[in-house]
């Protein structure tokens, strides 16, 4: 006898299976359309002669498209709240763009903690009461692939964060990825002549490993010890795992108490103190001070560095101390790239065109330019994406304008793995215009840059400049502390 159809089982059957066609479809939808409102703009704009007028009309269009971008984040979450956190920084995107997307740092939509409570007692065989002597239903925050929980465990006197995975999130990112690739290859082939493919291939493999939090706690506990033991004093707090307690989808860590960096322009006017003044104006510089040194040794001495550096994942904490946070997306650089790109570092800090054309064949970057003066759009480009201060007469990165080093050189090839170099240079970038800074991470990162060389044997002792103690020297010079 055939057994009865259960009519929302099969319903549920369905749309799960049809669900990564719908979010296909929708992206295109929305995608084309914003694309296509950019590329109608421009031809209008050509035959406007006011140049007061054809700026107005710019702006009304990056306001249409922010709501729209916005609209598309929120409404299909998961990796195109991760897009959002890339493009919506102050260098790169205009600024009616970044006013709509910086509010979606840890916007996505809570799991119900009901459903939190079925993956916990399921992953940890035990049931929250067993385990914890407090467990806060609201979440800290929530992401793309996961929500935190401030709790204290039995028996203890401290409060931990509870990492929980979002159930049956992945699937769904990795369609959106692929869309992403189909949209990169595109317009690398009709607007920016760049290697986006190869970008999104290695954001493709980046996020598949943030789904694998026993990782993730190997990575943190990797980057914790490195910099303990390379400072006398960190310059920036890791969380401590609870070992005892992890899976592939649940990680507990120490609770670090502070204020994300987003709220801290609000947290220094709830002092009474002047946001403009000297004294917040040496918290922000302390602040920038700690995370650029603190990557600079990841990058270039280690090699292996906490790669996603966005506002969601920095607090700052009591004295303006800086704790990282979310160490799912790490980078190890290989030692050719590692030392190719300390060679590119200090092409950048001394203005080196000849150096910076030798990082890039070091490197694995082929571009192809027919403009004039060549060496000089090779460095400028290089500035553009590996130093936080933006070349001179640049205010904003603009991919589309004539003038733009990515325009005049075809980037055909860029090696996947040094994108997470690329990005997380645009993070901190993108920090370091909020706060008001504007510094050359390459110069600050040449002395780490100049040890990496010579140990390596690349550099001797008449190669390196200044002290013998340089590193203090140049971020007395930069911050004047």
């Amino acid at each position: 006898m055939v057994p009865p159809l259960d009519l929302n089982e099969f319903q549920e059957n369905l749309s799960t299976q049809f669900r990564p066609w719908k979010r296909s479809f929708q992206f295109w939808v929305r995608a084309v359309d914003i694309y296509t409102g950019y590329k109608v703009l421009q031809l209008r704009a050509n035959f406007e002669k006011n140049a007061a007028k054809r700026d107005a009309m710019w702006e009304n269009q990056h306001q249409l498209a922010a709501d729209k971008i916005y609209n598309m984040c929120t409404h299909l979450g998961g990796f195109f709240l991760k897009v959002a956190q890339i493009i919506g920084k102050p260098d790169l995107a205009p600024a009616a763009w970044v006013k709509r997307l910086v509010t979606l740092c840890d916007q996505a939509p809570a799991t119900p903690y009901s459903v939190v409570k079925v993956v916990l007692e399921k992953e940890l065989g035990r049931s929250i009461d067993e385990l914890f002597e407090r467990f806060d239903a609201d979440p800290l925050g929530s992401a793309s692939i996961a929500q935190v929980h401030r709790a204290r465990l039995k028996g203890d006197k401290i409060d931990v964060v509870v990492k929980v995975q979002h159930p049956d999130v992945q699937d769904l990112m990795m369609t959106d990825i692929r869309n992403l690739q189909a949209f990169a290859l595109y317009m690398q082939k009709t607007d920016i002549k760049f290697d986006l493919f190869s970008v999104t291939k290695e954001m493709e493999k980046q996020i598949g490993y943030e789904f694998d939090f026993l990782r993730e706690a190997d990575a943190m506990e990797k980057i914790r010890r490195f910099l303990y033991a390379n400072n006398k004093k960190s310059p920036v707090q890791v969380p401590r795992v609870i070992r005892n307690i992890l899976t592939r989808r649940v990680l507990v860590m120490e609770y670090i108490d502070g204020i994300p960096i987003l709220k801290l322009e609000d947290e220094i006017a709830k002092r009474g103190i002047n946001p403009a003044g000297k004294v917040a104006a040496a918290a922000k510089q302390n602040i920038l001070k700690s995370l650029t040194l603190a990557y600079g040794q990841m990058i270039l001495k280690s090699g292996f560095f906490h790669a996603d550096p966005h506002p969601g994942n920095i607090l700052i904490c009591r004295g303006s101390e800086v704790a990282l946070l979310d160490y799912g997306q790490v980078k190890d650089l290989p030692e050719k790239l590692r030392l190719g790109y300390a060679n590119l570092v200090l092409a950048i800090a001394d203005n080196d065109p000849i150096k910076a054309l030798e990082s890039y064949r070091e490197l694995g970057i082929n571009t192809l330019t027919k403009c004039k003066d060549e060496q000089k759009e090779l460095l400028r480009l290089a500035q553009t994406m590996f130093d936080t201060k933006l070349p001179p007469g640049v205010t904003m990165l603009q991919p589309f304008s004539e003038e733009s080093s990515i325009k005049k050189i075809a980037v055909q090839a860029f090696p996947e793995e040094l994108f997470s170099v690329l990005r997380t240079v645009h993070l901190l970038r993108g920090l370091s215009v909020g706060l008001g800074i504007n510094y050359s991470c390459a110069e600050q990162w040449r002395p780490i840059a100049e040890e990496a060389l010579f140990l390596a044997g690349r550099l001797t002792d008449k190669d390196i400049k200044g002290s013998s103690r340089p590193r203090r020297g140049i971020l007395k010079r930069i911050f004047g502390s």
